[in-house]
C-alpha cells in the first residue's frame, strides 16, 4: 500500500496593519489552493502592544505627557503539501503589499 508523503510548511506574517495581514493572509491561501494543498489557518496570535510615554514639554510640566501605541498583529498559516510541488517557489514569488513580513519554515515530513 503506497502512503502519500506531505510536508509542513509554516509561514509567520506580521504587521501594523491588520487590514494588510488579512488580505495577504487571503492571498497565499488563494495561491497555494491552486496547488490542490491543504492549509490550516490563518490562526492568531496575541498583538503585541507598545506603549511609550512623551512629555509634551522639555522643561515644564512633568505632569503634562502623551502616550502612543504601536500594535503588531501577528498570523501563524500551516501549509500541507506534496513535496514534488515548488511551492517555496510560489511563496517566494507572491507580491505581498508593502508593511507584512513573513518568515517561510520547512517543520517537518509526514508519511
Amino acid at each position: 500500500m503506497l502512503t502519500k508523503q506531505t510536508e509542513k510548511l509554516r509561514v509567520r506574517l506580521e504587521s501594523f496593519n491588520h487590514e494588510l495581514l488579512t488580505e495577504s493572509c487571503n492571498k497565499i491561501i488563494e495561491s497555494v489552493k491552486t496547488l490542490e494543498s491543504n492549509t490550516v489557518g490563518p490562526i492568531y496570535l496575541p498583538t503585541d502592544k507598545r506603549i511609550y510615554c512623551v512629555l509634551r514639554s522639555p522643561h515644564v510640566d512633568k505632569d503634562s505627557r502623551e502616550h502612543f501605541e504601536i500594535r503588531i498583529h501577528k498570523r501563524i498559516l500551516d501549509i500541507y503539501y506534496d513535496p514534488s510541488t515548488n511551492i517555496i517557489e510560489l511563496l517566494s514569488k507572491l507580491d505581498l503589499p508593502a508593511g507584512v513580513l513573513y518568515q517561510i519554515n520547512l517543520l517537518a515530513k509526514t508519511d
